[in-house]
């Protein structure tokens, strides 16, 4: 027979389920937060202030503590208040109580030990620059002596080591050894951190095609460094203005605050690309109408290609001689056979594209159908250019060739471009004409050789015509007899 249960009985349960919830709810209160690592960083919000200490809400019943002194002014006044959030870094727990601090600013209440925690959180601390030692500077920190090495003492050292002496700085704690008597620091590991970060908000904010102001900071062969607030971009030389002659150190100087456009962005390689000529009008848009086809233009070769020669026809604006277009209708092997880098050329406009910012250009003048002279052929022509190998020569036919060095009949050593400058006419004679690439060889020492062969072949031929060698005096004494009847008869 079962118990009856009494209304007390159910009284004396519904307390017990009570007690029970009740601690399990104590025990959920008052577990400890997670496990926290010196150097932590947490969000929190300040329960009290008392006495030197500013007490904090770690989570449950859990409390942290944060000199007092951090949150106070120079003037004295406190910057805190209950109830208000704070960031803070956590250090360590000491004799029971956990401690954190906000940054720890050097305060007389700095001692080793928290500057032993600083070193294990990485947090910085402040220190007084007070004298150069060897190989760096002592800094002291709320009292504690450490040492600075000369170049942890900033991004770029300054040659004059008395600069920073009697400054205060934030420093990094990079070593602490021997209990504190000997502790390292660096103020460039921070200002690195903190460029680091300016490079992230950076990332955030900028984007390609922007346009900013910023300071030239070094200028080189290859381009311009310009500083946009603490994080460098690079204007490549190309970018500094459509006029592929002009360098860097002709547009920009150190010190100069320049506008620019941003065109690439490498975060990988912390690579910042920028742009004057992005701001500068575009040629093509302004200028490309001018040109039209089988107008004769001047420009200067710029660069060479296995394909052909580019000609700067004005700043920004460059067109293409094709390999097709050099040779005069000869077959040549590389732009180098006819042309160099510097010359000036007067092409004729075979075709522009405005779209595509092309502009095909050729040396030939239409008469590379023309026919080629026979070997043997006296012709004449004048200078077009001197290579260093030879001098090409326009001939009256509209077709060009060669005359080497070695068929020039001049000293060796002889200047030809001063000697024979563009234009100078010559006659030359034939040497070889190859049909299929129609090259001509010419020679101009073989000239007067030439004429000489002529002139004693038509002598013999006319000899011929006579009987043996009376002939030739028979010839002679009519010539004379003629002479003397001209005498009488005057």
């Amino acid at each position: 027979m079962s118990e009856e249960r009494t209304p007390a009985d159910a009284v004396v349960e519904e307390i017990s389920v009570q007690e029970e919830d009740f601690a399990a709810l104590l025990e959920k209160e008052s577990k400890m937060p997670e496990r926290l690592e010196p150097g932590q960083k947490i969000k929190t919000v300040v329960i009290s202030i008392s006495g030197e200490m500013v007490y904090v809400d770690l989570g449950g019943k859990s409390e942290g503590v944060i000199d007092l002194a951090e949150f106070v002014k120079e003037d004295g006044t406190c910057n805190v208040r209950e109830g208000q959030e704070v960031v803070a870094y956590f250090l360590s727990v000491q004799n029971g109580t956990r401690r954190l601090t906000t940054r720890l600013r050097g305060f007389s209440t700095l001692d080793v030990a928290e500057i032993r925690d600083a070193f294990h959180a990485g947090i910085p601390v402040t220190g007084k620059v007070k004298a150069a030692v060897k190989g760096g500077y002592e800094v002291t920190v709320a009292g504690v002596r450490c040492f600075c090495p000369f170049s942890q003492i900033d991004l770029k050292v300054s040659k004059e080591s008395d600069a920073y002496l009697g400054q205060t700085f934030s420093f990094k704690v990079l070593e602490y050894e021997n209990d504190g008597r000997n502790i390292v620091l660096s103020r460039r590991a921070l200002l690195q951190e903190e460029r680091q970060a300016q490079i992230d908000r950076f990332k955030e904010t900028l984007s390609v095609g922007m346009e900013m102001k910023g300071v030239v900071r070094s200028v080189q062969n290859f381009g311009a460094f310009v500083d946009l607030g603490g994080v460098d971009g690079l204007i490549p030389s190309s970018e500094i203005g459509w006029d592929r002659t002009e360098r860097p150190e002709d547009v920009v100087s150190v010190g100069q605050e320049v506008t620019v456009k941003v065109i690439g962005l490498d975060w990988a390689k912390n690579r910042l690309t920028l742009s004057l000529k992005a701001l500068q009008d575009d040629p093509w848009e302004s200028k490309a109408d001018k040109y039209s086809v089988d107008e004769r233009v001047k420009g200067v070769i710029v660069r060479l290609a296995p394909f052909g020669a580019f000609v700067n026809l004005e700043p920004g604006i460059d067109g293409l001689i094709h390999i097709s277009h050099l040779g005069a209708g000869r077959h040549i092997h590389h732009p180098k056979e006819v042309v160099a880098v510097g010359q000036m050329v007067e092409p004729i406009v075979l075709s522009v594209d405005k779209e595509n910012r092309k502009i095909s250009l050729s040396l030939e003048d239409g008469k590379e159908n023309a026919a080629l002279p026979d070997v043997g052929e006296i012709v004449e022509g004048a200078v077009d250019r001197v290579m260093p190998y030879g001098i090409f020569l326009k001939l009256d036919s509209g077709i060009s060739g060669l005359i080497p060095n070695s068929e020039m009949g001049t000293p060796k050593g002889t200047n030809h471009s001063r000697t024979f400058p563009v234009g100078t006419r010559l006659q030359v004679l034939v040497i070889g004409v190859d049909k299929e690439s129609r090259k001509i060889s010419l020679s101009r020492s073989a000239v007067s050789e030439k004429v000489e062969k002529d002139d004693f072949s038509r002598y013999r031929s006319g000899q011929q015509g006579k009987e043996g060698g009376s002939a030739g005096l028979s010839s002679f004494g009519e010539l004379l007899q003629k002479h003397l009847q001209g005498s009488s008869n005057g």
